[in-house]
């Protein structure tokens, strides 16, 4: 009985998975478990962690602790959080200004851009009021955002109701301010947390991944793409490129990387899935005698 790539769904102890003995590099390491990480697992993958990208919180976090009070106290109407990324830096500052990151924006509406960033924010303890529907990117969240309340604009448009805090990386494009300022939406920008490079992995890591031992690569963002190509070189001929959107995948052909699908559902499940398919594209399973 071969396993099918759902959450809770896997080989009984034992078994084998679509992914029996593929090696994948996953290019992040986190501090607790790892979805990403267990769904490979649940499916016969070898998952080889390589943290590639880090994200780090700001060198002074003055300027995000104050907007947070700003939070507390009611002068924003949203929150928009376009990256699990900042979820924790958020939560970790709340802490360190007296109070929790869900009681800071119980009041307000808050916006993901997509699953993975909703239960980041879930886990948190965070009402989680809009998430667009499709792929997760700034465009989505923005065709799915609401239309301005009629009390704030025009002449209330200083109001709260009006006023979103969007919290991003220090990479991150400002699709999601530009569209909302142009609808008349008041938004504040802040950085929440930089992306850094990893360490320089270790020379087996290395060597395994040059002479093709490592058989597929999932590339969750553009910079995690970018590092890849930095730190280890090229994936060799053979080892297939699967990319967590379209976004990460624009990033990873424009470097030069011969991208292998591109994920519809923007999940650790989704991208194990676009991973299966590709590899039962690449590798037609063999006819049982």
């Amino acid at each position: 009985m071969t396993a099918t790539v759902r959450g809770a769904t896997t080989e009984p102890p034992g078994g084998h998975g679509p992914l029996d003995g593929l090696r994948v590099l996953v290019p992040r390491a986190t501090d607790g478990p790892d979805p990403l990480v267990i769904a490979l697992t649940a499916n016969g993958a070898e998952p080889v962690t390589v943290p590639l990208i880090q994200t780090v919180p700001p060198e002074d976090p003055t300027e995000l602790d104050d907007v947070l009070l700003a939070l507390g106290i009611g002068y924003y109407g949203w929150l928009a959080v376009t990256s699990g990324a900042a979820v924790p830096v958020l939560a970790d500052r709340a802490v360190e200004i007296g109070t929790t990151l869900a009681e800071l924006v119980e009041d307000l509406h808050v916006a993901a851009v997509g699953p993975a960033t909703e239960r980041a924010l879930r886990d948190a303890g965070v009402r989680v009021d809009l998430v667009p529907r499709g792929a997760s990117s700034a465009i989505h969240l923005l065709t799915a955002w609401p239309p301005l309340p009629a009390a704030s604009a025009p002449a209330e448009e200083g109001s709260a109701a009006s006023r979103v805090l969007v919290p991003r990386g220090d990479l991150a494009a400002p699709t999601l301010a530009a569209g909302l300022r142009g609808r008349g939406w008041s938004v504040d920008e802040i950085v929440a947390y930089r992306t850094v490079p990893g360490p320089a992995p270790d020379d087996v890591t290395r060597a395994d991944w040059s002479e093709g031992r490592i058989g597929a690569v999932v590339l969750t963002s553009g910079s995690s793409a970018r590092n890849l190509v930095e730190l280890l070189g090229p994936p060799p001929p053979g080892t297939l490129v699967v990319c967590l959107g379209p976004s990460t995948a624009a990033v990873a052909e424009r470097i030069g990387l011969d991208v292998g699908t591109v994920a519809t559902e923007q999940t650790p499940t989704g991208l194990v899935a676009a991973l299966v398919d590709a590899l039962a594209a690449t590798h037609p399973p063999r006819q049982s005698r």
